[in-house]
């Protein structure tokens, strides 16, 4: 036995947790969504080939709806989510991944193949299901 570790990819630990938006969304749909889906992220469409994709999550409506008082059926996604994400390839190694998540300060990560969505990645993939395997 060589004492190598096998490798752990995105593809094996992403989930599928996730909606799909479109940015004029209000957020108080968005909160509909995610509590129908059990989702803990929202994936807010693109508007066309060139644009991105962008992301939304609780944290976000906590800050900048909640915190700010304002109301949720008059602020669309557009106006919270970040816009563009920075995804992770489902080939990649989760130690990567982690240390991309630390690198860029985030917690959650749409998983992208060829402009598509396949999934999402979160510290909590990570090290639940990574450290797992």
């Amino acid at each position: 036995m060589s004492g190598e570790q096998a490798i752990v990819r995105v593809r094996d630990v992403m989930t599928q947790d996730y909606g799909m938006v479109d940015g004029l969304t209000t957020i108080r749909e968005a909160l509909d969504i995610f509590k129908a889906r059990d989702a803990s992220v929202l994936i807010i469409n693109k508007r066309h080939d060139d644009d991105e994709y962008g992301i939304l999550l609780i944290s976000d409506i906590a800050k900048q709806v909640v915190a700010k008082n304002r109301a949720p059926e008059r602020v669309n996604v557009y106006e919270v989510m970040a816009k563009p994400v920075v995804a992770v390839d489902p080939q990649m190694d989760v130690k990567y991944c982690a240390r991309l998540f630390d690198s860029f300060g985030l917690s959650t990560a749409p998983v992208i193949q060829e402009g598509a969505v396949m999934g999402v990645i979160s510290y909590n993939e990570i090290v639940l299901e990574g450290l797992r395997l």
